[in-house]
């Protein structure tokens, strides 16, 4: 028994022994301080070095980092025995309390055998907080009566920081009237009152805007600020003021009761009600003025009460003040002198003496218009009397006073009736009385024209469509032109501009009425031969000189569908069918022929497509609608007959559509055939070939002609028979003038371009019948008695005097395409004309080689009787 009480006591012993050496290990604590915000991964200390461990038995004893009380923001690399940080600590966070120190404390916990180490971590503060302020913008309200040393609370910035990273001060923006006074509390805070240096004048400023900022004491410092606005309170502190202390007004006679003398505005600069004034009459003031004049209190307007006589009383005085509605009310004070001026009661006059109704707008600067004399009943300035013109500056006229009272009318500037055809001239007489009267008398003065405008056209160039096929006799459109003149010198009459365009002149393609300028055409026109034309039109005035313009038209010819499609390949006679052979072993997409159309429209008009009208076996074949190509879609088959049948037709792109087909028969054999033996050339195809052959056998004909045309010229020069004038019977000289015709008579001033006298002249209008339709063609016919003959060779070429008192005349053939002018005196057969017919367009080169011997023979004066003309044009038609 008492061994074991000594076991007992033994056991005791030891866990005493083990359990004081484990808490006084307990008790030792490791202190480590460290900043705040440190990056995660960073390196705090070596805690097995510092708690004399082997880096080893970390991982063996498993050692853990326990946090007391808080997050745990740090851990144990075991690998190396460091403290790192886990993540990003705040300060301000963990120690919510404002205190200087913030520390964390931590167990290090070992197992086998069990061990404790006490760490506490000491977060030092970093400035990363800056001061701010409560309030960002603070309004205070200050009279300006307050006197310099009152104090105003602020509302003061606070910092998260502590220490010297807390706010150490504050500053206020750049004030005469406002500083800060800083103090600091018992716990260190700093605290800030605004404090009024200067005396306060709301008048000079109203408002102040200062900004306070608070500094903190870190490195490097942070700020906050915030705005104070001081609004200043006003107090009745000015009186009113007037702009003057005496006013002085003149006021007339007879003035009507409620006419305004004057309005009196005195001006406070306090606001609100010590702003707010009445305006009132004083003791000075006599009763007899306030009977005459009222004053208004609230705006200080002064008007005429009773009636005001000159001859009464010349001036009256009033004394005025203005009061303000403060609580302490003040006043100011002013004179108002008025001064009563006499009434002018005579009105002027104004006599006319001489004076022209109307003038040419030609007249010359100067010219004298009228004499006029003025007079007033009245005396002093009352009755000094000024003549003035109304619109003065405006008006092409002035006065000029040739003598006491009396004034001439003159011509300033030049006149211009387009301008201005009548002028109301009102002259206004005025004395210099005050008010001054006045009274007007008006002259009304006409301006006669003068022809001194030429005719404008609207437009430089008129730009005009025309669908090609129309009717001979369209109406093209309207060539209007302006003339501001007036009766014969606005009279306009127009004309086509000669010009000539492949031997036909300008005037038979087109015609325009010359009284109202509509513009004909007078062919057919197509689009295929002629695409547009270009010409000018010359309106003239009838005016004495006549004056004209010109302008410029050009004619655009339009398409129309009006050409069929013409289908060129494959060949075929005209009606015929087009066979085409095949083998039955042709593969599928073989093309067996090509269908190719052409279209002489152009544009859309001109645009060709194709498609399969008639097919035997629609399973067979393919027409591309584009290129006409036909093409096998599978190959032959034993059922298909030996024998196919394609209709295609060819559609142009116009409206309406126009179209033409082709019938192409394709036979199948069984083997294909050399070409030699199955293909078939058109008689035809030689032409085609030779083309350039016959190019160069025309261009030989046309000039062995020329040769052949100079030899005769040549050979008829030498001749030299004696000259015959062959005189035109009247008969046939008179019945150019047909019933279709159209006679107009103008003046003499009005000269066609292919006419060369002064005198009178009549135009005749041709209406002819052809193929292509109606031509208007205007030929001149010479009065009896005239010495020159109209001539259609070249201008170049001047008048030629005949023998006899008439001139020849000309006559005018038209076929489809042309017109020959034939002087008739050249005997044609019918005495009258010579018509030329042109077979197929084809033969032109003849007829200039005759219209060339024309022209040679009338300048080498040689006589051509009648069988020499009529050889020389069977030689060349030959």
């Amino acid at each position: 028994m008492a061994i074991d009480c000594a076991a007992v006591r033994t056991r005791l012993v030891v866990v005493l022994f083990t359990f004081t050496a484990l808490w006084g290990f307990t008790l030792s604590i490791t202190r480590y301080s460290i900043p705040e915000e440190m990056e995660e991964g960073s390196f705090v200390a070596n805690l097995a070095t510092d708690l004399g461990l082997d880096v080893r038995s970390l991982e063996e004893r498993n050692a853990k980092l326990d946090v007391i009380h808080g997050k745990n923001y740090l851990d144990i690399n075991k690998d190396t025995g460091e403290l790192i940080i886990r993540e990003k600590m705040d300060r301000e966070v963990i120690c919510m309390t404002k205190t200087t120190s913030c520390f964390l404390k931590m167990e290090v916990v070992l197992s086998n055998p069990v061990r404790i180490f006490n760490i506490e971590l000491e977060i030092m503060d970093i400035n990363d907080n800056a001061p701010v302020f409560r309030r960002k913008t603070m309004h205070l309200d200050v009279s300006e009566a307050t006197p310099p040393g009152e104090r105003f609370s602020l509302t003061n910035a606070v910092d998260a920081d502590v220490g010297a990273n807390s706010i150490k001060t504050y500053y206020l923006s750049e004030s005469k009237y406002f500083g800060i006074d800083i103090q600091t509390g018992s716990d260190g805070s700093k605290y800030v009152d605004l404090v009024l240096n200067g005396k306060l004048d709301r008048e000079e400023h109203a408002v102040h805007n200062l900004i306070l900022t608070a500094v903190d004491g870190g490195v490097p410092p942070r700020s906050g600020t915030a705005s104070i606005i001081v609004n200043v309170l006003d107090i009745n502190d000015n009186a009113p003021l007037f702009s003057q202390p005496v006013f002085a007004v003149n006021v007339s006679e007879n003035s009507a009761p409620g006419t305004v003398v004057m309005v009196l505005n005195a001006t406070d600069l306090d606001e609100g009600s010590n702003a707010e004034l009445i305006y009132s009459y004083t003791l000075y003031t006599s009763e007899k003025t306030q009977e005459i004049f009222s004053l208004d209190p609230n705006s200080g307007e002064i008007k005429v009460k009773g009636v005001i006589d000159y001859e009464a009383s010349q001036s009256f005085d009033m004394y005025i003040q203005a009061q303000d509605r403060g609580s302490t009310p003040l006043s100011g004070h002013c004179k108002v002198m008025v001064f009563i001026t006499d009434l002018n009661d005579n009105h002027p006059e104004v006599t006319i003496k001489s004076l022209k109704r109307a003038v040419a707008e030609d007249v010359s600067v100067g010219t004298l218009i009228a004499v006029v004399s003025v007079s007033d009943k009245d005396s002093g300035m009352n009755g000094v009397v000024d003549l003035t013109l109304n619109q003065q500056d405006i008006l092409p006229f002035l006065l000029n006073k040739s003598s006491e009272d009396y004034f001439e009318l003159l011509v300033s500037k030049p006149l211009d009736r387009e301008v201005v055809s009548k002028y109301e001239i009102v002259l206004i007489v005025t004395d210099r009385g005050v008010p001054p009267l006045s009274d007007n008398e008006t002259i009304t003065l006409e301006i006669l024209d003068v022809n001194d405008n030429a005719p404008t056209f609207s437009e430089s160039v008129f730009t005009i469509h025309v669908m090609e096929n129309n009717p001979p006799g369209t109406l093209l459109t309207s060539l209007s032109a302006f003339d501001p003149d007036l009766n014969e010198n606005q009279y306009l009459v127009y004309f086509i501009m000669e010009k000539e365009i492949v031997n036909m002149s300008m005037s038979m393609l087109f015609s325009i009425n010359p009284e109202n300028g509509d513009l004909y055409a007078m062919k057919t026109f197509d689009y295929e031969r002629e695409r547009d034309f270009l010409f000018h039109i010359e309106a003239r005035d009838s005016g004495i000189p006549p004056l004209s313009s010109n302008t410029t038209v050009h004619i655009i010819i339009l398409d129309q569908n009006d050409n069929t499609p013409v289908i060129v390949s494959p060949w075929r006679a005209q009606g015929s069918l087009v066979e085409e052979v095949i083998p039955r072993s042709t593969e599928k997409g073989h093309m067996v022929a090509k269908v190719v159309a052409v279209d002489a429209d152009s544009e859309q008009n001109a645009r060709v497509t194709y498609q399969l009208l008639q097919i035997s076996d629609a399973s067979l074949f393919s027409l591309d609608q584009y290129n006409g190509e036909i093409r096998t879609t599978r190959m032959f088959s034993y059922r298909d007959p030996r024998q196919q049948r394609l209709v295609v037709v060819a559609k142009d792109n116009g409206e309406p559509s126009l179209s033409a087909t082709v019938t192409i028969k394709i036979s199948t054999v069984e083997h294909a055939m050399p070409f030699s033996e199955t293909t078939e050339l058109p008689l035809e195809y030689d032409v085609f070939t030779n083309l350039n052959l016959y190019l160069v056998i025309g261009l030989g004909a046309v000039s062995f002609l020329l040769l052949i045309t100079i030899l005769v010229i040549i050979v008829l020069k030498c001749q030299k028979p004696k000259p015959k004038a062959i005189k035109i019977p009247p008969a046939n000289r008179n019945s150019v003038v047909s019933r279709n015709s159209v006679i107009s008579q103008r003046s003499s001033t009005i000269a066609d371009s292919t006419l060369i006298s002064s005198d009178a002249y009549w135009y005749s209008l041709f209406l002819a019948e052809t193929r292509k339709g109606k031509v208007v063609v205007r030929q001149p016919i010479i009065p009896k008695g005239a010495g020159y003959f109209v001539s259609s060779i070249p201008r170049s070429i001047g008048p030629s005097e005949t023998t006899d008192s008439r001139a020849s005349t000309l006559e005018v053939c038209w076929n489809d395409h042309r017109v020959w002018q034939i002087p008739t005196d050249l005997g044609c057969p019918n005495l009258s004309c010579m018509c030329i017919q042109d077979i197929g367009g084809n033969l032109n080169f003849l007829y200039r080689e005759f219209y060339l011997f024309w022209l040679v023979a009338s300048m080498s004066k040689v006589a051509i009787n009648r069988k020499q003309l009529y050889f020389l044009f069977i030689f060349l038609h030959v």
